[in-house]
Order: structure tokens, then sequence, then C-alpha cells
């Protein structure tokens, strides 16, 4: 049979992993170097986790919030629906008004169809 090039299995690596490893890469006086030859990993890699990090685009749980702090977020997201709500009832009413001028100016009689000339001032 034919012999396999190239790595015999990729490993996926937990978020929780990935963390660890970026804190224990980013104390002072760590080397990358050490932190991924400790973890059997490769260099290039912790380093792009730390990058992903910085980033913000790899990241943990958000810690929990305090049941004031929570009660508040509650309340801001329902404030932004009900602004939304509100927004989308302005512009519909906005159309209304414009619908109903419209069709207005289009049924007020005109000089043609009562006969009569219009006056100017």
């Amino acid at each position: 049979m034919g012999r396999r090039i190239g790595p015999a299995k990729i490993k996926k690596y937990g978020l929780e992993f990935k963390l660890k490893a970026v804190q224990l890469s980013s104390q002072p006086g760590v080397l990358i170097k050490d932190v991924a030859e400790s973890l059997c990993i490769h260099p290039f890699m912790l380093s792009k986790w730390r990058k992903q990090v910085r980033d913000g685009e790899l990241v943990g749980d958000p810690p929990a919030l305090e049941p004031q702090e929570a009660a508040e977020l509650r309340r801001l997201r329902e404030v932004e629906q009900q602004f939304k709500r509100l927004q989308m009832e302005h512009d519909l009413l906005k159309k209304a008004i414009r619908f109903a001028s419209e069709r207005k100016a289009k049924s007020s009689p005109s000089s043609r169809q009562t006969g009569k000339p219009i006056r100017s001032k």
C-alpha cells in the first residue's frame, strides 16, 4: 500500500485549552517556544491563538453579571426593541400621511372637472 504523506491526524483543540495556553504564554519571562513545547503544539499555532485573543476572535465565557447588572441589561434590550418598534410605526405613519395627501391632491376638483377657471391671487 502507499504511504500517507503529511500529518496522520489533525488535532482539534478546545477553547479552554487554547485560552489556557495563551494565558501561560502571556506570563512575564515565559517564552512562547517553551510553552508550546510543553503542550506538544507548534509555536506558530500558539502565536496564532495569541493573535486571535488580541483581536477578540477567541474569547472565553463572559464573566457572570451581578443581578442588578443583569436586570439593567435586560431592561436595555427591552428598550432597544421598543425603540425599533416605535421607529417602524413612525415610518409607517409617515408613509400613510404621504399616501393620503397624494390621494387627496389627485381627487381635488380641478378646472377641467368643474368647468370653472381657477383663480390666482
